[in-house]
């Protein structure tokens, strides 16, 4: 059995293939870095957060996506996986305010159960135009590294969110 956060909190399967990690990507909110399957509220993660990407070569760049594979709820996502940001063209070493934002944030707001919130970063080969999908529900990370030719993810981070008051725990339905 994996012990990999993003095995275990089933983000590897349900929205991404298995992936060697290559790049080491920061995600803080408030000043406060993310790890894997933190608890987070609708409140703490209002505003965009800061992408940080380590590395020296600005000559290198990358495609951030964010999306909930809950949507609208985990126990029936049918408009998994809802995209909530994307951002294009992040040179490395510096922060996502850098890159092209191609699909505003929109901060998570579920309304019913936890849901998972993942960062997944793409290396691009080349500098390119990526055109904003026609909408947020139903977008499909899979689908879209491959029709920019992104190849596997090369970092992903998760949190977990439910509405401000929410209570309990996640259900599977399998």
């Amino acid at each position: 059995m994996s012990r990999d956060p993003l095995v275990v909190g089933h983000v590897v399967g349900d929205i991404l293939d298995p992936f060697n990690k290559s790049a080491s990507l920061k995600v803080l909110y408030n000043n406060k870095e993310l790890t894997n399957g933190s608890e987070l509220k609708p409140s703490q993660v209002a505003n965009e957060p800061r992408i940080e990407i380590a590395g020296r070569d600005m000559r290198n760049l990358y495609t951030l996506v964010m999306v909930d594979p809950d949507s609208p709820s985990p126990s029936n996502p049918t408009k998994r996986e809802y995209l909530h940001w994307l951002v294009t063209d992040i040179p490395e070493s510096a922060n996502a305010s850098y890159g092209n934002e191609v699909v505003s944030y929109e901060n998570p707001k579920p309304t019913a159960g936890i849901h998972r919130f993942v960062f997944i970063l793409f290396r691009q080969s080349v500098q390119q135009t990526i055109y904003a999908p026609g909408w947020r529900p139903n977008f499909n990370t899979r689908d879209f590294s491959a029709l920019y030719n992104l190849g596997p993810p090369v970092a992903a981070v998760f949190f977990n969110c439910q509405r401000e008051n929410g209570c309990g725990g996640r259900r599977y339905i399998r």
